[in-house]
């Protein structure tokens, strides 16, 4: 469906980068469009600077940390190549009537130039555009139509007020009445065509209805002209979905694309974990060996000590024994001169040691490692708790907050304004 000619204008399908109307246009993240050649052409280019490591929008330089990924928006290249076909239209058009007329023949300046076939005439598009202003917040242009000041009157109170509309019987955009009326469906009461619409009752009747008293003091309006203006309204709708729907596939694509980048996260994340509790494994067993380690060469210890105190004690107990059975051997002779003889060496008393003090305790040397290794194993517990429950918590999530598509067109066009003290209102105070 086309739009009407009267809506569109050039500077809003000119790129601001080559001043040329849009050739394969496509939208940056933060919504301003370009020609897909010159946006790349720019960020090629160094756009945003030499030293700087994020790209940046030509327009509002909203930096972008990696190059956006850009496609064509399909909506405003169809609208723009309806433009160029109105505008070669238009001047196919104009050039045609300057050579049927005179060479020096000018238009009358008084005479409205002719509806080109197709166009919405201009008492339609003033009211429509008037209706429209009222549908949106705080009454509010719709962004991208123009608004020339022609089409509105002032009053004191600066309220913009609808044009009165022109009477429906002079009314004729695709034909005569009598051509439109007969395209028209019959009243059931009146049998005449449904050529009006009554926006009180919000429904079609014929000039007869109107006379009767379920219609009388509404507002009537021909059907024709509110079909159009509804239509045209559909079609600003239809725009704003699609841009809806543009700006959602977008988020899509960004948050699909930052799933990607938590997976990827995730990975890493795991790898280095699995690397650092391996590092720490390997280290609690390298510190297991040695404890170990350490309480075999203690044990080993131990045993060397006592095995010299059991063959020291061996050594004296085969020697007493011996001295007892010498001793034996003498009380049992029966010669006097011999026992006499051997009696003062034999009864001497053996070389012994005291083993009274002497005892082999069976408690090792590891004893304080293994108070230190539990101590260390209480603060790696505590720690272990600690890093669960930094696990366990949830990971904050930004709420979606609720923009108005409406208010945010507009926002793209915010400009930094600085007032002139010398030009302003004496009652107003314009501070440094």
């Amino acid at each position: 469906m086309a739009l009407p000619a009267a809506c569109l204008s050039e500077d809003q399908f000119t790129c601001s980068i080559c001043l040329e109307v849009f050739n394969n246009p496509v939208s940056t993240p933060c919504g301003h469009s370009f020609c897909q050649s010159c946006i790349c052409s720019y960020w090629d280019r160094g756009g945003g600077g030499q030293s700087a490591k994020s790209y940046q929008c030509p327009m509002c330089k909203e930096s972008f940390q990696k190059r956006p990924e850009l496609h064509i928006n399909r909506t405003l290249k169809e609208i723009t190549e309806q433009f160029k076909q109105l505008a070669s239209s238009g001047l196919s058009s104009a050039d045609s009537a300057v050579v049927r007329g005179s060479p020096n023949a000018q238009p009358h300046p008084n005479l409205p130039a002719p509806p080109r076939h197709g166009d919405m005439p201009e008492s339609i598009f003033v009211e429509m555009v008037a209706r429209f202003q009222r549908l949106n917040p705080a009454g509010m242009p719709h962004v991208g139509s123009p608004e020339p000041q022609s089409y509105f009157f002032q009053t004191q109170n600066n309220r913009l007020l609808e044009p009165p509309p022109p009477p429906y019987s002079t009314f004729n955009s695709a034909g005569s009445p009598a051509d439109v009326s007969s395209n028209l469906p019959l009243c059931p009461i009146h049998l005449r065509a449904l050529e009006l619409f009554c926006r009180t009752d919000n429904v079609c009747v014929c000039s007869s209805c109107t006379d009767t008293a379920e219609h009388r003091g509404h507002t009537v309006v021909p059907a024709q002209r509110e079909w159009q203006i509804k239509k045209s309204q559909v079609e600003f709708t239809e725009v704003e979905l699609k841009d809806l729907i543009s700006d959602r596939e977008r988020k899509v694509e960004e948050i699909q694309n930052s799933i990607r980048e938590i997976r990827d996260a995730a990975e890493k994340e795991t790898e280095d974990a699995v690397c650092a509790f391996s590092k720490l494994i390997s280290s609690v067993e390298h510190c297991q060996s040695k404890v170990v380690e350490g309480i075999e060469l203690s044990l080993q210890a131990a045993e060397s000590r006592a095995q010299s105190v059991l063959r020291e004690l061996q050594e004296e107990i085969t020697a007493l024994k011996k001295k007892s059975c010498t001793l034996t051997q003498l009380a049992e002779a029966e010669d006097i001169t011999t026992f006499l003889k051997r009696f003062p060496s034999e009864s001497a008393p053996p070389q012994v040691k005291d083993w009274s003090g002497v005892s082999v305790t069976s408690q090792l040397t590891s004893g304080p490692i293994l108070r230190t290794v539990n101590q260390m194993m209480e603060h790696l517990q505590e720690h272990m708790q600690k890093l669960m429950e930094i696990c366990q918590r949830p990971s904050p999530v930004k709420p979606v907050p609720r923009s108005n598509p409406k208010v945010k067109r507009v926002q793209e066009y915010a400009e930094n304004i600085t007032l002139n003290p010398s030009t302003a209102h004496p009652r107003l105070i314009i501070s440094p």
